[in-house]
């Protein structure tokens, strides 16, 4: 895997890497990840850069360094300031599912004054695309839109990023939250990337993030294949 050599250190892009596998299961639960030099192989740096990185994980709790056992992941749960409830996809992994992310695209987008966008952003956003594959199958394609950001954001920026770290490293802080959930038709790009049927309703997330000052800063729709997966949601008293 390609790492950005003029983005943040290597070892900070390697542990986020790392941590989102964990996450979201591709590093199991009480499993060893893949050893030091197979990672130095995958992600083409020296030992040391790939030691740093471990070496986060193990400070913030992920990983335990074993003499002579390898390193395995004694936590995979990300704290979430939003809600003391679980994450969707934190229930799916515990359910033993394994969640993988791709980013698609990022470009800035002009927004015509009839549109809803600009009504959100002005004359300009920034548009990111991804999807989410459920044990190697495409399941949620996203459709991200934010306030413009310090610079242009090229695909090549986001590898080695979760979408909230990016927002976070642009400036852009999130204070609410605003889920809309329908049942829609979604567009060719996103039925393509699923794999649906042409005309095939399916579960349609919107999601409204505000800052600090009340204001639009994110806007997101995403298309789930239920027929894969319901929608879960857990909540605990």
């Amino acid at each position: 895997m390609s790492l950005s050599r003029k983005d943040r250190p290597l070892y900070l892009q390697i542990k986020n890497i790392i941590k989102d596998r964990i996450l979201h299961g591709v590093y199991p639960l009480g499993t060893n990840i893949p050893s030091e030099p197979q990672l130095e192989q995958e992600f083409a740096v020296s030992k040391i850069t790939v030691r740093g990185a471990i070496q986060e994980l193990v400070q913030e709790g992920f990983l335990e360094k074993g003499s002579g056992k390898g390193t395995r992941v004694i936590r995979n749960k990300a704290a979430s300031k939003w809600s003391k409830w679980k994450h969707f996809t934190e229930i799916l992994v515990e359910d033993g599912h394994r969640i993988q992310k791709e980013w698609l695209s990022a470009e800035t987008v002009r927004n015509t004054t009839e549109s809803e966008l600009y009504g959100l952003f002005g004359e300009r956003c920034t548009k990111l695309e991804r999807v989410y594959f459920l044990d190697g199958k495409p399941y949620i394609y996203y459709v991200h839109y934010v306030a413009p950001t310090r610079k242009e954001l090229e695909l090549a920026d986001l590898r080695g990023h979760s979408f909230y770290e990016l927002l976070e490293e642009q400036g852009i802080v999130l204070d609410k939250l605003r889920d809309e959930f329908a049942v829609s038709v979604p567009p060719s790009e996103a039925r393509e990337f699923l794999r649906l049927a042409e005309g095939l309703p399916v579960l349609k997330r919107s999601r409204y993030s505000r800052d600090a000052q009340g204001k639009v800063a994110e806007f997101s729709i995403g298309y789930y294949n239920t027929e894969l997966q319901n929608y879960v949601v857990d909540y605990d008293a």
